[in-house]
């Protein structure tokens, strides 16, 4: 892949904006209806691996290395830097509140972030391999976490417990339908190489 493919990409919630990332560690936002390009967020220090929009729009979540940082779509600028992973971030989803991000790693652990203090609240463990994909229930009660130790997790996040492994989809991509009741997978092979690393 070349210096600046892009390796990432979110919509807006109300479905006007794309958010790319790219290998030359900026994040660009598009219009969707004109297809030009409205800004440029700099300062990410590495490849973009990851993007989630807030719910209400106004945030964006990245990935690069081991950190997080969230960024305020108005102003183009960032507002803090969320650390703690111990290898890179490859996995962002807020919940539906927008008040947490679950974010998943290389290092194998779904870290949960309070976004109004900038803070880690818990660790989720229990992979053996990279987590690949996360999202949140339509309720924000359950997170599933995909991997590639060929399991998909349920999480309880108030307790921040293992309700169930599924077994048997490997390098999964999840999705909840929207009543919550089904998960949809994609089978995926992530390695550090697929993000230049």
């Amino acid at each position: 892949m070349g210096s600046d493919s892009v390796i990432s990409l979110a919509y807006s919630p109300d479905g006007k904006t794309i958010a790319s990332g790219s290998f030359d560690a900026t994040i660009k936002l598009w219009d969707v209806a004109r297809g030009n390009q409205i800004t440029t967020l700099n300062g990410q220090g590495g490849s973009v691996t990851s993007l989630a929009y807030s719910p209400d729009g106004k945030t964006i979540a990245s990935g690069s290395g081991d950190t997080v940082k969230l960024w305020d779509v108005a102003r183009g600028n960032q507002i803090t830097t969320l650390s703690g992973h111990s290898d890179s971030v490859i996995s962002l989803a807020y919940s539906p509140d927008g008040k947490t991000i679950a974010s998943g790693s290389f290092d194998a652990t779904v870290k949960l972030w309070d976004v109004a203090r900038g803070e880690e609240i818990k660790t989720l463990s229990g992979h053996r391999n990279y987590v690949t994909s996360v999202a949140y229930s339509p309720d924000g009660k359950t997170i599933a976490s995909g991997s590639d130790d060929n399991t998909v997790k349920l999480w309880d996040v108030a307790r921040g417990e293992k309700i169930k492994t599924l077994n048997g989809h490997g390098g999964s991509t999840v999705a909840y339908s929207p009543d919550g009741k089904m998960i949809a997978f994609l089978v995926v092979v992530t390695t550090p190489s697929n993000f230049g690393m």
